[in-house]
């Protein structure tokens, strides 16, 4: 499977298995939701662990399916998948080896506690095909300082883990080969308590956002199909990137 969880002691394990880089496919994120979905009323988990399997978490979407006529199906669906990560019900922790890119890394951002190898990397360098990280564009200005937020969506360029940390992104850096096992741990220590209190103090902890992290992605989603889609440099910047070419900008 593309997507599969596992529940053992409390700790749940939700893993990306889609070989070489786990690129996220209308599929996977299907595979996603439906596993978000069955663990969500499981009484006995307490804490979910998302991470991926092979050298790199994940390189991000598809850019076929952002296409025409494709992405008026994969953007919703796209929303909805990091919707759910955001909201589900039990504490939420990611661990990220190799390159967490573009969907990926909104992927990320949907966790409230996330552990990094010290080689990984983030980015959002969907600007440099012409269009935008429309989750990440609504969710980074909530989770760092807004200037950081707008470098990261503005430049496209990646940054460290330590970078990411730094503001606050990213709750620890370990050494790589340690990222498995120090997200099991922090899972450990979350587990131990009661189920009930956390999935409480979960509700709590997003209140603040809720309304207006869904009035952003709403309007997110609008921007995205309405009018960035509806621009030459769009599809120009998309079909570059499958084309292996570099894209000439009409800047309409």
């Amino acid at each position: 499977m593309s997507a599969q969880a596992t529940v053992q002691d409390g700790i749940g394990q939700l893993v990306l298995h889609h070989p070489p880089l786990n690129i996220l496919t209308r599929g996977v994120l299907a595979a996603v939701r439906d596993e978000l979905a069955r663990l969500a009323d499981d009484s006995a988990l307490r804490v979910l662990l998302l991470r991926a399997e092979g050298k790199h978490f994940s390189a991000g979407a598809d850019v076929g399916e952002h296409m025409p006529p494709q992405y008026t199906e994969l953007i919703p669906e796209f929303m909805e998948t990091i919707a759910r990560l955001r909201d589900f019900p039990i504490p939420l922790v990611a661990a990220v080896q190799g390159r967490c890119l573009g969907g990926g890394f909104e992927l990320v951002q949907g966790a409230d506690l996330v552990v990094a190898g010290e080689g990984a990397s983030f980015g959002q360098p969907e600007i440099m095909l012409g269009v935008i990280a429309p989750a990440a564009a609504a969710l980074l200005p909530m989770l760092c300082p807004t200037g950081r937020a707008a470098e990261i969506v503005f430049t496209g360029d990646a940054i460290t883990a330590e970078d990411a940390r730094a503001a606050g992104l990213v709750t620890r850096v370990v050494a790589d080969e340690r990222v498995h096992e120090a997200a099991l741990d922090l899972c450990g220590r979350i587990a131990r308590h009661s189920g009930a209190a956390l999935r409480i103090a979960k509700q709590v902890l997003r209140a603040g956002e809720a309304a207006a992290r869904s009035a952003a992605f709403g309007t997110a989603e609008r921007l995205y199909l309405d009018e960035l889609m509806q621009t030459e440099d769009a599809i120009e910047g998309l079909t570059a990137f499958l084309e292996k070419r570099q894209p000439t900008w009409a800047d309409r």
